[in-house]
């Protein structure tokens, strides 16, 4: 049993026909679930809390089904097995618990074999998507976990409330108290968004980073791959406010420059064909503040691009 709050609703989009040769997302998606290792599992987390708490702009909570939307009528090019799991959704301002809950059902996918793709919801959800491979089998067999972040901020903040701002410092006191230091990297940290004291923070837990500015396809695969290296198992983090604003406005905080959507994808390819990558998810869409659903659409390529991939 995965504990969500609410079960997968029903997948459409466009259909031209019954034939494998118009295989599309919505007609390959299962809402039974897979209890054969080796497919892909989708998870909504449905959370403004993070957003609101870092005063951020709302509208995070409907980015799920933004999300499965766009998927939907994309095409493939040959089988996937994928199912959905349904949403956990963030009530009463009860964000904690909402990412305690998210933590249950991503460890129980991933113990069952399965690729973990969550989809967000405000940049909270990766500490509850973290919890769930903190707490998976793999890790409690030593595997060494590595947290790739695409974003243009740190996440590092030290608030006392809990946010969408402070997601890896809370991972890296989560790692702290078991004696493990958190491997973690970003890609894309723009200076302006991230003051003095969130650099130093960065510098002091090991974080390694390549800013915005130094994002070039040669050297964003160098960093990536340099990652790769030191880690076993993957938590592939995307904050779509990484990318430039014309191509994903629908965020709580657009980004005034932003890395080219080329180069991000570049990322995931090199990360998708890896074999280490356990769990992805997408943060930041607001469909309340996305024009001609650009957004949606871009995060849907992103993510079709990654589970594709890691599928061979």
């Amino acid at each position: 049993m995965i504990p969500v709050d609410s079960p997968p609703s029903t997948w459409s989009g466009r259909d031209d026909g019954s034939g494998p040769e118009h295989l599309r997302w919505h007609s390959a998606m299962s809402l039974e679930r897979d209890t054969t290792p080796g497919g892909t599992a989708l998870v909504g987390f449905c959370s403004d809390e993070g957003v609101r708490r870092n005063r951020g702009r709302p509208g995070a909570a409907e980015g799920p089904e933004a999300l499965r939307a766009a998927l939907g009528s994309m095409a493939l090019a040959g089988p996937l097995r994928v199912f959905d799991a349904g949403d956990v959704r963030v009530a009463d301002s009860d964000m904690e618990g909402g990412q305690r809950r998210l933590g249950l059902a991503v460890a129980r996918l991933l113990d069952a074999g399965h690729l973990v793709t969550v989809l967000g919801g405000g940049h909270e959800v990766a500490y509850g998507s973290y919890l769930g491979i903190a707490g998976s089998s793999a890790l409690a067999s030593g595997a060494r976990l590595g947290v790739l972040n695409l974003d243009a901020h740190f996440d590092l903040r030290s608030d006392p409330l809990p946010s969408s701002g402070t997601p890896f410092r809370q991972m890296a006191a989560h790692e702290a108290e078991r004696g493990r230091t958190l491997n973690y990297a970003v890609l894309g940290i723009a200076q302006p968004s991230n003051t003095g004291a969130l650099f130093a923070t960065a510098g002091e837990l090991g974080c390694r980073y390549l800013m915005d500015d130094d994002c070039t396809r040669t050297a964003a695969e160098e960093f990536v791959v340099d990652f790769l290296d030191s880690a076993d198992v993957v938590h592939l983090s995307i904050d779509l406010d990484v990318l430039p604003a014309a191509v994903a406005p629908g965020v709580s905080a657009p980004a005034a420059y932003g890395v080219e959507l080329a180069v991000i994808q570049h990322v995931c390819d090199i990360v998708a064909r890896s074999g280490k990558l356990a769990l992805l998810e997408v943060a930041e869409l607001n469909p309340r503040l996305d024009i001609d659903n650009r957004t949606a659409r871009t995060a849907a390529r992103l993510i079709h691009r990654v589970v594709t991939r890691a599928a061979g």
